[in-house]
């Protein structure tokens, strides 16, 4: 296996974990949850990132066919803890959505090992020898059944976000199998209508998804994303300079979380936002080499699933930061503050850095493109 792919990947996440540390160190100290400590979140999230070096240290260690073969657990542990979400005294109710548990003083959200979850149960649900993916009940609807029952307790805890990139990435994972397009199709429809549904029923997201259409006419809930515009738009091409942003001083809401991107857009410029896109890029590009050259089907589906979701979560938070989505909270991968996130993610890196570690080797690659073109080579003499 090319060894410029897991090369790329590290440094690709190296840089991201490195500006979201310097960011935060930036912007942390005006928050009003900083409690009067400059460097509170900078403390807390170097915390999480030793976490989270530690659990991509094992899993790079683990073999990836224990996380595969182990699903059932996993999926019953994420089952519960998302239930615990709602019980007096394990449960946290912040800004209005129960997605919390908060033990021994640490904060942390269930929905998280959901999406893990939801990639080993798919791993090990396409890769049996009987190979049901062209059929609908067991190939389809069975196992984006049980993804659906994660989804409604990550839904009625009002996480939205979570609920529909845990959707997107099981379709995904179905469709790289080989299922049907009429059963995508399908159910991406049935997502686009409970989107809607969510969006008609839950006054909240309501209020963004018009302030989302028309801006002008709802200012209170357009704020935040208009904040965020203004620090885009006046740190131009070259920024105002690292630490000098003026959106982050109580201006714009989450500059340390959610809308982070903002703020390096406005003290790094355009080249700060753009090497941001482009780190995301090689990630998204590397992990993807790292699937395709995996050992067998449950390690390419694996490795695709966890790399769609970090991309599609660094898509949504930076479509929402520059009004090219409606404003849901989701925090940018590898940056933003936030502990169970960050480990989610580093602990991602740390399965694909296994799959990488057991894939086809540069010599067993070269050795079949020989078998083949020998085959080949062999079936025109025969022709002849």
């Amino acid at each position: 296996m090319n060894r410029r792919s897991v090369l790329l990947l590290l440094l690709a996440v190296g840089a991201l974990l490195a500006l979201g540390i310097v960011m935060l160190a930036s912007t942390g100290e005006f928050s009003q949850d900083a409690h009067g400590r400059p460097y509170f979140f900078v403390y807390h999230q170097l915390m999480w990132m030793g976490l989270g070096l530690g659990l991509c240290l094992v899993f790079s260690r683990v073999d990836y066919h224990f996380w595969v073969k182990k699903w059932p657990y996993i999926y019953g542990i994420s089952l519960l803890l998302l239930i615990c979400c709602f019980l007096p005294h394990i449960g946290a109710k912040i800004n209005g959505s129960r997605r919390w548990i908060r033990l021994v003083g640490f904060t942390f959200q269930p929905s998280e090992l959901a999406k893990f979850a939801t990639v080993c149960l798919l791993s090990w649900w396409y890769s049996q020898e009987d190979r049901v993916e062209r059929e609908f009940i067991r190939g389809f609807f069975v196992p984006l059944g049980c993804v659906a029952v994660l989804m409604f307790w990550t839904v009625i805890e009002v996480d939205v976000g979570s609920t529909a990139l845990i959707g997107s990435t099981a379709i995904t994972m179905a469709f790289i199998a080989g299922s049907r397009w009429r059963y995508v199709l399908t159910v991406c429809l049935m997502g686009g209508g409970g989107i809607a549904a969510a969006i008609a029923f839950l006054p909240e997201r309501t209020g963004r998804f018009l302030a989302f259409l028309h801006p002008e006419k709802y200012p209170a809930d357009a704020y935040q994303t208009q904040q965020g515009l203004i620090a885009l738009g006046s740190g131009g091409v070259t920024g105002l300079g690292l630490g000098n942003g003026r959106q982050k001083l109580l201006y714009l809401p989450f500059a340390h979380t959610d809308f982070i991107f903002p703020v390096i857009g406005e003290e790094l410029g355009l080249a700060g936002t753009l090497g941001v896109v482009f780190a995301y890029l090689i990630f998204i590009l590397a992990g993807m080499s790292i699937a395709v050259k995996a050992r067998d089907r449950a390690g390419l589906l694996m490795g695709m699933g966890l790399v769609m979701l970090v991309a599609m979560q660094a898509a949504v938070n930076l479509g929402v930061t520059t009004e090219l989505l409606p404003n849901k909270g989701l925090p940018l991968p590898f940056i933003s503050y936030g502990g169970s996130n960050l480990a989610f993610c580093l602990a991602s890196v740390g399965v694909l850095l296994n799959i990488y570690r057991q894939g086809v080797s540069e010599k067993e690659e070269e050795h079949m493109e020989q078998m083949e073109m020998a085959l080949q080579a062999q079936n025109k003499v025969v022709r002849l």
